[in-house]
């Protein structure tokens, strides 16, 4: 018999999905049945799937040992190569500014360095993350950006602030701003409010006027920021944060982003990856507001956070404007 003590990372989940995740290689079946049949108990006491496990919990195994190490799985943790570039941190989240090229999460395939598991590996050197003394919580971002997108990105150190984190940015509570610069002259500020539709084989999104084919309303928001030579610097407010809502709604404007390979104007793209040797679109996430937050994040409240651009952006941005 194995007794598992829930901590603060732990608790605050379903029994169920606590065991699945201590228990990787079990089938769900083998989970409820081993609750069913009082194989597993909580606080010495018959439990149900769907019951809330609470910090101080003890959760009892009544399996050999063997048949726990065979269902636990390898927990093992890929070290990025990479060096984060820290906007902020402090006991709860870590604020990272992703550069171009870097992934967000790892693909599941051959390991690329990634933003999760250089939080994860830079977490373990400072000692805030203890993987054998966890059971069952991972660090993990709460948002993600394009390979080719740079920017802010949020990073949780504890299940609470993951969880927190996740439904803050699901109800709109984080507002996210980027920047970036597109071919075509732009005097006023305005708001576009489309529908998107995604080809999901061709990984591209069409912009339309009207939901006829099913597509998803998108709202943004554009900031004129500078003007120079027939360019316009903007920055973009997503109300709506849908797949390439940014390039895709710009792009149907007849304002490409520059770079954008996947809906810019290739001429416009020759002329920066020959003078510039671009090849990633100028989209950059600089700016992040928290707002209506619920405790123990409410502290991050009305505060805002950036991380200007840097690199061959800052180089262009400098030389176009």
């Amino acid at each position: 018999m194995r007794e598992l003590r829930i901590e603060r990372n732990d608790s605050q989940q379903r029994l169920d999905r606590f065991l699945k995740k201590y228990l990787a290689d079990a089938t769900q079946g083998f989970i409820y049945k081993m609750i069913r049949k009082k194989n597993i108990k909580v606080n010495e006491k018959k439990a149900v799937p769907d019951m809330m496990l609470e910090e101080g919990d003890v959760v009892q195994l009544y399996l050999a040992e063997d048949t726990i190490e065979k269902f636990r799985g390898q927990r093992q943790h890929s070290r990025s190569r990479i060096d984060l570039d820290i906007v902020y941190e402090d006991e709860n989240i870590v604020l990272i500014n992703k550069p171009v090229g870097l992934l967000s999460h790892g693909t599941g395939e051959e390991f690329q360095d990634n933003v999760v598991d250089a939080l994860v590996g830079y977490l373990i050197d400072n000692g805030d993350y203890v993987p054998r003394v966890e059971k069952t919580f991972t660090p993990s971002i709460c948002n993600r950006l394009d390979r080719n997108t740079s920017g802010i990105i949020v990073g949780a150190k504890n299940y609470q602030s993951l969880q927190l984190m996740n439904q803050a940015i699901k109800e709109g509570m984080v507002a996210k701003f980027y920047k970036t610069i597109v071919r075509g002259t732009i005097k006023k500020d305005f708001e576009h409010k489309a529908f998107l539709t995604k080809d999901e084989e061709r990984n591209k999104v069409q912009i339309s006027d009207d939901d006829s084919d099913g597509g998803k309303e998108i709202w943004t928001r554009f900031k004129v920021l500078k003007n120079s030579r027939d360019y316009t610097m903007l920055e973009v407010e997503l109300i709506t944060g849908r797949t390439h809502q940014i390039r895709s709604s710009l792009s149907s404007l007849g304002y490409p982003v520059i770079g954008d390979r996947k809906y810019g104007d290739r001429r416009i793209n020759e002329e920066f990856k020959q003078e510039y040797d671009l090849t990633d679109q100028w989209l950059h996430g600089y700016r992040l507001i928290f707002d209506g937050l619920e405790e123990p994040l409410d502290y991050l409240n009305n505060k805002e956070f950036t991380a200007d651009v840097g690199g061959l952006f800052k180089r262009i941005e400098r030389e176009i404007f």
